[in-house]
């Protein structure tokens, strides 16, 4: 992992595009992407990305932003991308390409290792309003479709073929022989099942409770850092993947549902198809986590069980929200 005092330095180096700071930027974490607060000299609060290297590449970021400032005109609660002094919208230090976007002032709805709770009624009621703002973000992109989205595809390739963008889950080493055969099952019923999916286009792809704010105005979804083309689906699946355990999550689920469908079409044989998707993110969980975790972190066998469980419930034809796990 890169020091703090490297990424400081990297920090201040891509400022330049943006015509540098008046105070020194606040690191917020180092992760994949290293995210930085800053305020520019020109008043206006951003957040700082230096983007991780050979992920999508120049180009691939350029048409996340182009996107994202597209959304924004039209009004969707997202980070207006800022562009440079030049007119640019990327910037660079070292290996790493740089970006700066809006500032949205909230904190997360929640995070992976916390309950959904505290109650069915509030969890149906955020699930819903988020549910609306998926469907809001996928009609804003149908009324106007992003030129040039050079980004990875959330298809059936990147999903389920030979090389998934986030790795070949069903040859996790931890996988005991059965877990693995389960899998591989798995894996080739959901490609027969894909192809029943209708709607696809750009999608977020990473909608986590990490990557949601609740704002003074309402939900806002941030870190498009792995959106690209994709079954819209993907979304909903996304948004409900961590809530897999959790006593409320039939509430999350129907929630969602109600208010994706209070925005956009939603027919019951594609609502029907949610248990697949979030299968398939699961399966993608499953392959993320072996190159970013040490062997012994125990989310290599929670994401394992995981994928698992719901491989099994999509074998079966059963929604995994009204059972328990």
């Amino acid at each position: 992992m890169m020091s703090e005092r490297k990424a400081m330095a990297m920090a201040q180096t891509a400022l330049f595009t943006w015509g540098q700071t008046a105070t020194p930027p606040r690191l917020v974490n180092i992760r994949e992407n290293i995210v930085f607060e800053a305020h520019l000299k020109d008043g206006r609060h951003v957040a700082l990305r230096l983007h991780r290297p050979g992920y999508q590449g120049r180009a691939g970021i350029e048409a996340e932003l182009r996107w994202c400032e597209a959304l924004s005109a039209q009004g969707l609660a997202v980070p207006r991308p800022i562009r440079g002094i030049n007119g640019r919208l990327t910037g660079g230090a070292g290996n790493r390409v740089a970006s700066c976007v809006q500032w949205l002032d909230g904190g997360p709805i929640g995070s992976g290792d916390q309950p959904l709770g505290p109650a069915a009624a509030q969890v149906h009621m955020q699930a819903e309003a988020l549910g609306a703002l998926i469907a809001q973000l996928h009609n804003a992109s149908d009324a106007a479709p992003p030129k040039d989205f050079a980004r990875h595809a959330w298809d059936g390739e990147g999903l389920l073929g030979d090389h998934p963008q986030w790795g070949r889950f069903w040859e996790h080493p931890a996988l005991s022989p059965t877990q693995a055969t389960l899998l591989q099952k798995a894996r080739a019923q959901a490609r027969d099942q894909l192809a029943t999916a209708l709607d696809f286009g750009p999608i977020h792809a990473d909608i986590l409770r990490e990557n949601v704010l609740a704002t003074h105005h309402g939900l806002a979804l941030i870190d498009f850092d792995d959106c690209g083309p994709g079954y819209r689906l993907y979304d909903l699946a996304t948004a409900l993947v961590q809530g897999w355990g959790d006593p409320l999550w039939a509430a999350q689920a129907e929630g969602l549902v109600a208010g994706y469908r209070s925005q956009r079409a939603l027919a019951d044989d594609q609502a029907g198809l949610l248990p697949l998707f979030v299968a398939l993110r699961a399966f993608a969980s499953a392959g993320w986590i072996v190159s970013r975790a040490a062997g012994d972190d125990p989310r290599q066998i929670a994401y394992i069980e995981r994928a698992c469980v719901l491989a099994q419930h999509m074998l079966d034809g059963t929604p995994p929200w009204q059972y328990k796990v």
